[in-house]
Formats: structure tokens, sequence, C-alpha cells
């Protein structure tokens, strides 16, 4: 899906800031306990980390940008938690209220609903009987398509035109995993494509090289 996760190649958004070099880990108490809880919520959910990456795309402009990174992932914890109906809908706003001295009925647990999902080996990393269907610096073409549901091709490269500079190991595939639909584990190919190819003419020269799942390509004519 186009999300507002898919930032890449879009303007507006200020310089990139290099970390601090003496920046710590969680900046603030709150931040480490929103780690611990998002994986605690993973493994109450059942969720796989594509799972997790797709909720966080599904939040909408403020709950992605204003709540900033760590309440970026307690958002998407919230989502996971009634996606498998753990919470009910609203529950946390309602506890927090209630926290705050409000008095408001919190929504009954609701019967559990976790997908029966159970990885096939450990990690991502697999292994495919064919062969990889594009070679090395063989020109290809990332697709031009917009799926309804999670995936990892970025909206800037759809439709354009690179080299396969390397190909990868087959790797489990986010868009099915993410929607517990199965691994279906593909090649990846590191594919360099031109700035003015993705940009135009008047782009910075300079060339980009992307990971890219082998149902994300297309052979040119």
């Amino acid at each position: 899906m186009d999300g507002i996760a898919d930032m890449g190649g879009t303007e507006g958004w200020g310089p990139a800031h290099p970390p601090s070099v003496d920046e710590p880990v969680f900046p603030e108490l709150w931040q480490g306990r929103a780690f611990a809880l998002t994986q605690l919520s993973r493994q109450l959910a059942g969720f796989n980390v594509d799972a997790f990456r797709h909720a966080v795309e599904r939040l909408d402009r403020t709950a992605y940008l204003s709540d900033g990174y760590f309440g970026r992932w307690l958002n998407a914890a919230d989502l996971m938690l009634t996606d498998s109906a753990i919470l009910a809908p609203a529950a946390i706003n309602a506890r927090a209220r209630n926290l705050r001295g409000e008095q408001v009925e919190e929504p009954p647990i609701p019967e559990p609903a976790k997908p029966g999902y159970a990885p096939t080996a450990k990690g991502s990393l697999r292994t495919v009987d064919a062969a990889p269907a594009f070679a090395e610096g063989e020109r290809v073409r990332a697709k031009n398509m917009s799926p309804a549901g999670h995936t990892r091709l970025p909206g800037y490269v759809r439709g354009h035109s690179g080299v396969v500079a390397l190909i990868q190991p087959a790797f489990v595939l986010p868009d099915t995993n993410a929607h517990f639909q199965g691994e279906n584990p593909q090649y990846v190919y590191s594919v360099r494509f031109d700035s003015h190819e993705l940009w135009g003419a008047d782009a910075e020269p300079f060339a980009l090289t992307i990971e890219m799942f082998e149902s994300y390509l297309e052979r040119t004519a």
C-alpha cells in the first residue's frame, strides 16, 4: 500500500541530519519502555516483523510523524493488538484517561484472534530450487503497481529501469508474510538506478542501488 511511510523521493522534509556520536539509544526513559512494549505486543499478537511494518505504514500522518519514532512504534503496537482482538478499539485511550483521573468506562476485552503464524525457519533467509530469473548486468524495470496490502517496493522507482548489480540469496517475501499468506521466498536483486532516470535531467548525477524482490521486476522491451 502507498501510505505515509513511503516517503522516499518525496520533497519538503528538509535535510537528513546524521546522529550524534554520543547519542544514547533511548534519550528518554519512556522510549525504552515503548521499545519493550512493542516487542511484547508482537509476541502477544502473533505478528511477524513484516506484519509490524504493515501496521506502521497504516498509521495516519499524525500517528506516524507527530508522535516521534518510538511514539510511532507504540501506535503500531496498539494497532497490532486491536487487529488480533487482544485489545478492544480505544481501550488504551480509555485507560490513559482513567489514569489522568477521568471516569471513563473501559471497553471489555474481546476474545483474542491471533493469526495462525508459524515460520518455517529462523530469520528471513530461505532456499529456493529455481534459478534466478534475472542475471547480473541485465537491464530490468520495476513494475508500475500499487498493491493494496504491504509491499517493500518503493513508490519512486515504479515504472523506472535499472541494471542488476548483484543477485542476493532468497528471502521471505514481505508482501505475503505480512498478511500471513505464506513466506513465498524469492531472490533479491540489488538494482542500480541512475538519478536522471528517477528524477529527470535536472537531478544531481549519482547512482542509487535498491534491493528488490524478484516479483517486483520485469524485463525491459
